[in-house]
């Protein structure tokens, strides 16, 4: 196994009693990297960040991380990483200060006071330093809990969905913090639910489905697997099939319906099209037009597509 990994797995595998959590997980993390970890709900993302972290075992497989075997170099593992989970770790019983200052003499750093004052101002958290954190707002106790992550300087930082249910502020800033600490050097493998997230932070994506990961690439690689999206918004619900044909005949892909929206979307297999053509096809076909687009594909594209899971609001077409 190359050193230039932070993070790297061979078939990793988990149960717990009849689910197979894990199904030989590979995965590669290159260093001074962000990996965004996504997959719908039970597909093994949480299990793999436990095992990862050393705190559990793997049945099978092997994988280094930080440059250490999982198993037989556990304690080193654990002195190379921090990880930040879903639920902030955090003492609601002390004050933002005084959980940095046990954290940083958990850790043995030196000068605890001085750690501490650094990460509570660079969290933006030096005017609640004193308060108790069961009075801080979710936002900040993730914050602290983030900070709490780094009083030791980790080479590899796990973040387990670290902004769920945070607002808009909050996140952003997680996310500076994230974007600081890889142009610092440190590794990330953050598992998200929100695909903008990964989106924005991550060099890398591993979709992770069914205890695999299904695919692997950047963003902008992974977009061009399902190709853009067209879609025509029409002028009644009588004209929805005559559009569908339209659309399946252009894009290649199968047409999905809106019945609220009057729209007829499909996924294009042909990069070369255009709005004009689209638009001038269907005007050739007498379908009455109030909208059409073609967008570049999201995330939520890839995500919903690559898994096979499909929206509530949209029917396929029979």
């Amino acid at each position: 196994m190359t050193s230039t990994y932070a993070v790297l797995s061979e078939g990793l595998e988990k149960r717990f009693g009849d689910v197979h959590a894990l199904r030989g997980l590979d995965l590669a993390v290159a260093e001074g990297t962000v990996c965004g970890v996504l997959g719908p709900n039970g597909a093994g993302k949480t299990t793999a960040v436990r095992l990862l972290t050393t705190l559990l075992r793997p049945d099978a497989g092997s994988a280094r991380v930080a440059g250490h075997d999982l198993v037989r170099e556990a304690a080193e593992v654990r002195r190379k990483i921090g990880v930040t989970g879903q639920y902030a770790s955090v003492d609601g019983d002390l004050t933002g200060r005084e959980n940095l200052r046990l954290f940083a003499r958990l850790h043995r750093v030196r000068n605890a006071n001085a750690a501490a004052g650094e990460l509570l101002e660079r969290f933006g958290l030096t005017e609640a330093a004193d308060r108790l954190t069961s009075t801080y707002s979710g936002g900040m106790r993730r914050r602290l809990d983030l900070a709490a992550s780094l009083v030791r300087r980790p080479e590899v930082l796990f973040l387990d969905e670290p902004t769920t249910g945070l607002d808009p502020a909050s996140r952003n800033r997680i996310w500076d913090a994230v974007r600081e600490l890889t142009a610092e050097g440190t590794t990330v493998l953050l598992t998200t639910q929100y695909l903008e997230e990964a989106d924005r932070l991550a060099d890398g994506i591993a979709l992770v489905n069914r205890g695999r990961v299904e695919h692997t690439g950047s963003p902008n690689e992974l977009k061009s697997l399902v190709g853009a999206y067209a879609e025509v918004v029409v002028a009644g619900p009588d004209v929805m099939a005559k559009a569908a044909a339209v659309l399946d005949r252009l894009t290649g892909g199968e047409p999905s319906f809106d019945r609220d929206r009057n729209a007829v979307g499909a996924v294009t297999r042909d990069s070369t099209l255009t709005l004009p053509r689209l638009v001038r096809q269907l005007d050739a076909a007498g379908v009455p037009l109030l909208d059409a687009s073609i967008r570049p594909p999201t995330l939520d594209d890839v995500f919903l597509r690559l898994t096979g899971t499909q929206g509530d609001d949209k029917e396929r077409a029979a």
